[in-house]
């Protein structure tokens, strides 16, 4: 299948200039493409997934493709799908974020190609470039009618409260220039993007078109929403990233699993390399039986190998099934423990000065007093890693501490509470 073909039957393709030659570009092994990212956080998100999935899946198909850092651009600030100026950050804080995320570009393809991604940073030709060039040699290729009909200065342009500054309304300039830049040095005829870009990917086929008298391309995706009609790579208001410090793998894995029954299916399209046949077998089998959520573990699986490697999956798939089925707790790696137990309540002790069990819970919050305690243990209801103790006297001891690190307390069925010993 056409690579063209696959992304319209997962549902990506949005926008594009010329279909038929769209597809005739893709039909040949070997072609080039790009999507840019400007380093705008310390780290990619989900959000960005979609692009860096159909970089990877040109590659698979035989493609050459490229993966843009916006070390230019990010100093500048794109207006797309902002009713508001951007805050500059400091060139210091934005050549950070840039090597951050070179790094993710490269893990990610490595790991999803076993080769790394052929990143090329924006900055490296666009330092080169004095103002009167640029105004010269290409802004003269740019009408400010057609340039404020464009979307992502349309919606900005005419407010008194925020407008848009000229540092912004030239944005599209600059990524018409790379377009053109890489078109001549890397004969790259098709730029992707989020549906958002249409505007400035647009400016450089016809940056291309005047200044080469080339063809250049357009793909955009479409945003991706929930069923409920929320912004896709939202969770409880925050970014879900793809940096391990930032999103941990635990968590990643719960976002991906606890998938709307509505979505779960166009989430493996969009998000998974699996093929139709897969897919369909999943579809399948969430029809038949729902509950038993088969196509959202698959979903939370393909995810989580795709950024964070097999080894983590099984870590978050262990902690998992200690916590919520009958698996040892013993077993669990210590971090990921942690990771999973963050919502729970928790209290730190030095390793010499861990109380007694009543006491422990009154620190947890998970009982009023020491007679509560007492009662709750001698009842039966107090488990020590999933093991039920008591005897209410009982001291824990050191080998109660997965990995010297973490205990866990629970009180009945659902109350956890989490015990760590000072580092």
């Amino acid at each position: 299948m056409n690579i063209y073909d696959e992304l319209k039957w997962r549902g990506l393709v949005n926008q594009v200039s010329d279909e038929d030659k769209v597809r005739e570009y893709l039909d040949t092994p070997g072609q080039t493409m790009y999507c840019g990212f400007d380093p705008t956080a310390d780290s990619l998100h989900i959000g960005n997934l979609v692009p860096l999935l159909c970089l990877v899946r040109m590659k698979k198909a035989g493609h050459n493709p490229l993966f843009l850092l916006g070390g230019a651009t990010g100093r500048v600030g794109d207006p797309s799908g902002k009713d508001k100026e951007r805050e500059l950050s400091s060139v210091e804080k934005i050549e950070s974020q840039a090597q951050n995320i070179e790094a993710q570009m490269n893990a990610f393809c490595e790991r999803n190609t076993g080769e790394k991604a052929e990143v090329v940073n924006n900055y490296d030709w666009m330092k080169e470039i004095s103002f009167l060039d640029m105004l010269r040699d290409i802004g003269k290729h740019f009408t400010v009618n057609w340039m404020l009909a464009k979307e992502s200065v349309k919606g900005r342009f005419g407010r008194e409260d925020v407008g848009i500054s000229y540092t912004e309304f030239s944005y599209m300039i600059l990524q018409g220039y790379d377009f053109y830049h890489l078109y001549k040095e890397k004969k790259c005829q098709l730029q992707i993007g989020g549906g958002d870009q249409w505007g400035n990917i647009t400016a450089g086929c016809e940056l291309i078109r005047r200044k080469a008298q080339g063809h250049g391309f357009a793909l955009t995706f479409p945003l991706i929403t929930t069923a409920s009609g929320q912004k896709f790579g939202k969770s409880e208001g925050n970014a879900v990233y793809l940096n391990a410090e930032m999103t941990s793998p635990y968590a990643f894995y719960q976002f991906w699993i606890n998938t709307d029954d509505r979505d779960v299916i166009n989430f493996l399209k969009y998000f998974t390399f699996l093929t139709q046949e897969e897919i369909a077998e999943l579809e399948k089998a969430h029809e038949e039986a729902p509950h038993t959520r088969v196509a959202h573990k698959r979903l939370a699986e393909e995810t989580t190998i795709m950024i964070h490697g097999r080894e983590e999956l099984e870590k978050v798939q262990a902690a998992t099934i200690a916590l919520f089925g009958k698996g040892d707790i013993k077993s669990v790696d210590a971090a990921t423990l942690c990771e999973a137990m963050q919502a729970a309540p928790g209290v730190e002790y030095a390793a010499d000065e861990i109380p007694d069990l009543p006491q422990i819970l009154i620190d947890l919050q998970l009982v009023k007093s020491k007679g509560q305690a007492r009662k709750d243990i001698k009842a039966g209801g107090l488990y020590i890693n999933n093991e039920r103790v008591s005897d209410f006297e009982y001291a824990p001891a050191d080998a109660d501490f997965i990995g010297g690190e973490c205990m866990l307390i629970r009180k009945g069925k659902k109350n956890y509470g989490l015990v760590t010993i000072k580092k």
